[in-house]
């Protein structure tokens, strides 16, 4: 797909699916494969399923896909693909971690999807590479591996390397490596064939902008919004939030109160605990590490923050005492959560 050794045709494309991976994502990694075949008149691409121990995985939606075989059980591929979901393991699983160190020696190409780079990383297979991921597991992924160069684009193409934010961003990857292999007139006629009439850069950025995901017309407060997801391990006060967007301290907090029925400092703090749970759920860090990345130097003070937030403590969050899919509980904050301010406590 990358490497010229790797280009014959019909290319085997080989899936690593990860229980709870993401169906969109892995549907629109695929379907521009299949219709490449139409629109090329050849058989250029094929694709096959693999999992840990050769059975079924079921997907974030509760569909199923079929294995072919057990990882241990496949021969060499020119690609392999990892897929996975929200709830990636964050422990190494050695048998993966091997099988990929070896498809590696053998000189495939590797991708990854979602949070499929945790697993690439994991096996030491993106030292020294450019990688994505999807933004929400973005912070815990840097937090594991601070010396990987990991960015909010939509997807990387790194030399043998390529990486992928998920969801549609998956359908404009392959778009790309179509591209790469077959040419730009084959990769426009695939994407015209989704209804996709642009097909995104790699360094787009992955999520909208603050005005549009919190659907306000306000640019002042988006930029106040931004920049404190900028500085979420050290927050700022409420005066240089102020200073930022051009307003004094009352007027910042008449536009929050106005646009997103809050005042500043409360939207911070739950900016902060959003980010913690993120790290709860996606690493092993030590709760009380946990709370120094998202601005609380005080561990009871998080405690508190988050059993308030979010219905439980901070330590029950993590992956085995928590069900897979748990629900935000209504924003409910502790009565001195104003008094926090913007700096850490």
């Amino acid at each position: 797909m990358l490497s010229e050794r790797n280009r014959q045709t019909p290319q085997r494309v080989g899936f690593l699916l990860l229980p709870g991976f993401s169906m969109l994502c892995l549907v629109s990694a695929i379907e521009p494969l299949r219709v490449a075949n139409q629109r090329g008149g050849r058989h250029l691409y094929s694709w096959h399923f693999y999992s840990r121990d050769g059975r079924p995985v079921e997907a974030s939606n509760g569909m199923t896909i079929v294995a072919e075989a057990p990882i241990a059980q496949v021969g060499p591929l020119p690609v392999v693909i990892v897929v996975a979901g929200f709830d990636v393991d964050p422990r190494p699983d050695p048998q993966i971690a091997g099988w990929l160190r070896r498809e590696a020696v053998r000189g495939a190409d590797l991708g990854a999807m979602d949070t499929g780079p945790f697993l690439l990383a994991q096996a030491g297979l993106l030292n020294g590479y450019r990688a994505t991921l999807h933004w929400e597991a973005l912070p815990a992924f840097r937090e594991a591996f601070p010396d990987i160069d990991a960015r909010e684009t939509l997807f990387e193409i790194d030399r043998n390397r390529f990486t992928c934010s998920g969801g549609t961003a998956a359908l404009d990857l392959m778009l790309h490596l179509i591209t790469l292999g077959h040419g730009e007139a084959l990769a426009r006629r695939v994407g015209e064939q989704f209804i996709h009439d642009q097909i995104r850069a790699a360094e787009e950025h992955q999520r909208m902008p603050a005005d549009r995901r919190l659907g306000v017309r306000s640019g002042r407060l988006a930029e106040v919004v931004e920049l404190m997801e900028a500085n979420l391990e050290e927050p700022l006060g409420l005066d240089r939030l102020a200073q930022a967007a051009g307003l004094s301290k009352r007027q910042l907090s008449r536009l929050f109160r106005t646009h997103l029925r809050e005042p500043p400092l409360r939207h911070y703090l739950n900016l902060r605990l959003e980010r913690a749970r993120q790290l709860l759920q996606q690493t092993r860090m030590p709760v009380f590490e946990v709370g120094l990345a998202c601005g609380f130097t005080s561990a009871p003070y998080f405690s508190r923050a988050y059993h308030a937030r979010f219905g439980h403590p901070p330590l029950q969050e993590r992956r085995h005492d928590r069900p897979r899919l748990t629900p935000y509980g209504p924003a409910r904050i502790p009565p001195d959560a104003e008094d926090a301010g913007g700096s850490k406590t």
